[in-house]
């Protein structure tokens, strides 16, 4: 059984991430989706939630052989830990090649798991969560940029964020 892993931080997941994972899950037998909790960052939902989301976004597609975690530490101790042989990562044209490419060596060197990457479809590769906190924050419209049920938790963050 070959086991792939995509990781992120998803903060929020965008409709390109799950377009990557769902062409992810006709390769493999099983794909992890990782929430990847970076400490240094400051993500605006807590890795609960992008889970619970991520999960939700994908049960009503069906992809039952797609599993959805988080974890602290190294996404290669992840990989052993579940027998992944292979790290997904979707590249968009801003120069993502460049930043994945150092990570996906220093995860071969540390656990001789393999890196593939998976261009984005050009519809969706100017979507990045960074631009939808960016429109939302802006009063801009991000449907069809997330899933539905991101919408109103981006408003409600928002809004907060603006409380405080």
């Amino acid at each position: 059984m070959t086991i792939a892993v995509c990781p992120g931080s998803y903060d929020p997941v965008t409709a390109g991430h799950l377009d990557v994972i769902e062409r992810c899950a006709r390769f493999f037998d099983e794909v992890h989706v990782v929430v990847a909790v970076n400490s240094a960052k400051r993500p605006m939902f807590p890795a609960a939630t992008r889970v619970d989301v991520i999960r939700r976004a994908l049960d009503k597609d069906g992809f039952s052989d797609v599993k959805v975690a988080s974890t602290e530490g190294l996404i290669t101790d992840y990989c052993k830990r579940v027998g992944a042989t292979v790290i997904v990562k979707g590249l968009r044209q801003n120069g993502d090649y460049e930043a994945e490419l150092g990570m996906a060596l220093v995860n071969r060197k540390l656990s001789g798991v393999e890196t593939l990457f998976l261009p984005a479809d050009p519809v969706l590769e100017h979507i990045s969560s960074s631009i939808v906190k960016d429109v939302a924050r802006h009063g801009g419209d991000v449907t069809g940029m997330v899933p539905d049920c991101v919408v109103p938790m981006l408003v409600e963050a928002l809004n907060q964020e603006k409380s405080r």
